[in-house]
């Protein structure tokens, strides 16, 4: 049994555990063992059971300025139900953490030339240069780190949020920048159209001024973080490059807030 599945498994089911009770949102709940355990561990194997979440992901729904600002506040009340979460692993590595976003630059190699990858290395020497020496001084906390339009739910019983797989200590404003990157439309708008999103999540947690300074730095990042480690994988994995390749376009249905 691999160190790093046993501290996967133990952060996303003792975090999916400590969110039990919270409102404003929707999450799963952990089936426990016959033991009362959140996880089993048992023949090199672990793993633990949590329950469905019915509903519609959110790349799928009509992103109405009523739905945005829903699933802002949503992700707002989460991170605050998140904020009271004490977890194990929640330290342990990750290749999404905002930590090793400077070190991703090593990755552009693998980007075809054109206007992307261009707009790729200005936004990472930007990240470097401007976001990453003040990233310490915004709150901190556990977070969930992937919410991407495929983990939010839009159910009977409000926004739902799945797969804490990538989640970790990070800042807490990285996770409204994820989420309002996905949802950039229209490159001409100052935010891409991701304003009604960031401002249902304001209306719940206030930014301070140096998280609003940020928020922009961190959304161009992110999507060029998820650019360069797709034809990283791409280039790693050439026999999965067309179904990788698929699937990042059918998940990227958004401009570039850059371009």
């Amino acid at each position: 049994m691999r160190p790093e599945a046993v501290d996967s498994c133990r952060f996303q089911s003792g975090t999916i555990a400590g969110l039990e009770g919270a409102r404003g949102f929707v999450a799963p709940q952990v089936v426990r063992t016959t033991n009362g355990a959140l996880m089993f561990e048992q023949g090199g194997v672990c793993g633990y059971l949590q329950t469905r979440i019915e509903g519609m992901p959110l790349h799928q729904a009509m992103p109405t300025r009523d739905l945005l600002f829903r699933t802002g506040s949503a992700l707002a009340q989460l991170d605050l139900a998140l904020d009271r979460v004490s977890v194990p692993a929640a330290h342990r590595p990750a290749l999404w953490h905002v930590g090793c976003w400077s070190r991703l630059k090593e990755l552009q190699e693998y980007l075809p030339s054109g206007t992307v990858a261009g707009c790729v290395r200005v936004a990472m020497g930007e990240y470097t240069e401007f976001v990453q020496p003040q990233i310490s001084d915004v709150a901190w906390q556990v977070t969930h780190n992937d919410r991407s339009p495929s983990n939010m739910m839009v159910t009977k019983r409000g926004m739902g949020f799945i797969d804490f797989g990538d989640g970790c200590w990070s800042p807490r404003i990285q996770d409204l920048a994820i989420a309002a990157s996905h949802v950039v439309k229209d490159a001409t708008l100052p935010l891409g159209g991701a304003e009604h999103l960031i401002a249902g999540y304001a209306s719940v947690i206030t930014l301070s001024a140096l998280e609003a300074r940020l928020l922009v730095g961190l959304m161009r990042a992110r999507q060029s973080a998820l650019i360069l480690i797709n034809y990283w994988r791409s280039h790693l994995f050439p026999v999965c490059r067309n179904r990788r390749q698929r699937t990042f376009s059918r998940r990227r249905s958004v401009r570039p807030l850059w371009i």
